[in-house]
């Protein structure tokens, strides 16, 4: 029989793996009970660093030492053989090819985490730099979006941005009115939002006894019939409107007319751009921000509540319904 040589303390790198995999346990666990907010982005980014050490370590410590180990065995076993040889003895007992692969062969440890590197890495880019899933977790969008619509968001259409941080280092287009986009939100940046840009930098965007005006000029609208809520049970005219030759669906209730507060500036950052009154609001865009609605206008904590969003907080342009378990019909592209 033969004994494989040891290598590498496989024991201290199996409990040192389990460990990790206990601590991400404890964060996806708090994270689904709403003890605390994820952030999916440097979840993955940490993924990807955890298992491109150990892929790097596999690479280059690991697996030659298993491969030297099994070497080591077979030139033993050579010499053995022909020690015996020597003496007379051609049957040898012993089947070295089996412990030969009970050396190369790859640990748990290693199997879950290097083994996994290269599909960790190709999530991480494609997610970060070209396209991320988003799912639709209320009704400030009805009737664009739907509760349970899951989306694709462009990452670079707006700019490539490095992860985690955000940053821009490249630039691209620039926001354009009408445009679904996905941000942080300004009061948390933990959290995603997703409204329609209404309002680009230099603009005076008003609000008023329900009606959309941009620079001074109402905004087109045209009245669409009801739009019947299937999880409210109730029904909401419904109008399309026109946003830099966007034409998208909005619903307006004239008996839920939104309180903005009184004429005094709210905290948020600019807020002294804004101006309130019993009618509305009317805000003027500063540089670099952008002002953002929802479709569903008068169930859509935005801009008009908590203020503009920074460029630096943007994630990307919402393009395509991917999937809704609830109702096939809706995969596709909006605008």
């Amino acid at each position: 029989m033969y004994s494989t040589p040891t290598h590498a303390n496989p024991k201290k790198m199996s409990v040192l793996t389990a460990v990790l995999y206990a601590a991400l346990a404890v964060y996806l666990g708090g994270w689904y009970t709403d003890r605390w907010i994820g952030n999916f982005s440097f979840l993955l980014f940490v993924l990807t660093v955890v298992t491109l050490g150990y892929w790097l370590a596999e690479r280059y410590y690991f697996k030659p030492a298993r491969d030297a180990a099994a070497q080591t065995l077979e030139a033993q076993d050579a010499q053995r053989r022909a020690e015996l040889a020597k003496k007379g003895i051609a049957k040898v007992d012993g089947d070295v090819n089996a412990a030969k692969d009970r050396l190369l062969a790859q640990p748990w440890w290693l199997d879950w985490t290097a083994g996994l590197f290269p599909v960790i890495l190709v999530v991480f880019l494609l997610r970060s730099f070209l396209f991320e899933p988003f799912k639709i977790p209320s009704g400030s969008m009805i009737p664009t979006l739907l509760v349970g619509d899951l989306i694709l968001v462009n990452k670079f259409h707006y700019g490539v941005r490095l992860p985690v941080i955000n940053r821009k280092i490249v630039a691209n287009h620039d926001p354009q009115r009408g445009d679904v986009m996905v941000f942080r939100y300004p009061v948390d940046p933990r959290v995603d939002y997703i409204k329609r840009v209404v309002g680009v930098p230099g603009d005076e965007v008003a609000y008023l006894n329900q009606r959309l005006s941009i620079n001074g000029k109402p905004v087109e609208v045209k009245s669409e019939g009801e739009y019947y809520d299937d999880d409210s049970l109730r029904y909401t005219p419904q109008f399309s409107e026109g946003l830099e030759g966007v034409r998208h669906r909005i619903l307006v209730d004239p008996k839920r007319n939104a309180y903005y507060g009184g004429g005094e500036s709210r905290s948020f950052p600019n807020g002294q751009n804004c101006r309130y009154s019993a009618e509305g609001v009317v805000c003027k865009v500063p540089a670099g921000h952008y002002f953002m609605m929802g479709d569903n206008r008068d169930n859509s904590q935005d801009s008009r509540f908590w203020g503009f969003v920074p460029d630096e907080n943007i994630v990307g342009k919402a393009f395509f319904v991917w999937m809704n378990f609830g109702n096939l019909r809706r995969i596709g592209s909006f605008r």
